[in-house]
């Protein structure tokens, strides 16, 4: 088994596209956290789709501009995201807790190649708050090589 964290850090979408892939082609592929593999694909995914589409329950504008947008420095600035493993997005539709993890990763891999191409308006991140394409790319990057940390591939 080899363990994500081990594996360089994702750096970019097509990057994420490759692991994707990778896990895709993968004898076995199991998340070592409290979420299963199934769940973790979805909230990813949700992530992304909703940068597109709106998150349900924002924090406030105080918090965005102030703790969201610290916080959200700090990653920039370190490279890396820390966030809680197993917190679903504030108001996001319940994750599948069974079930198999590939149609998830394909949901995650078309909602990437959407955001990709997207050329309008993205919707403020529901605690860092309004973000340029650039820095929104770059989050959701971060989130999801967090997410890689907890992911065992063989």
């Amino acid at each position: 088994m080899v363990h994500a964290s081990s594996a360089p850090a994702l750096q970019s979408i097509p990057q994420v596209l490759q692991w994707l892939d990778t896990l895709a082609q993968a004898q076995e592929v199991r998340s070592t956290g409290t979420w299963p593999l199934v769940a973790v694909m979805e909230h990813m995914a949700q992530s992304v789709e909703m940068s597109l589409d709106g998150f349900p329950q924002p924090k406030s504008a105080l918090f965005q501009s102030t703790v969201g947008a610290a916080a959200f420095a700090v990653f920039q600035w370190r490279g890396r995201m820390n966030h809680g493993l197993a917190e679903p997005i504030p108001g996001a539709p319940a994750l599948a807790m069974q079930g198999d993890w590939k149609p998830a990763a394909q949901r995650l891999r078309a909602t990437l190649l959407r955001f990709d191409a997207h050329t309008g308006a993205l919707q403020p991140h529901f605690a860092y708050g309004a973000l340029s394409k650039s820095a929104f790319a770059q989050a959701h990057v971060l989130h999801i090589a967090n997410h890689q940390e907890e992911i065992l591939i063989r």
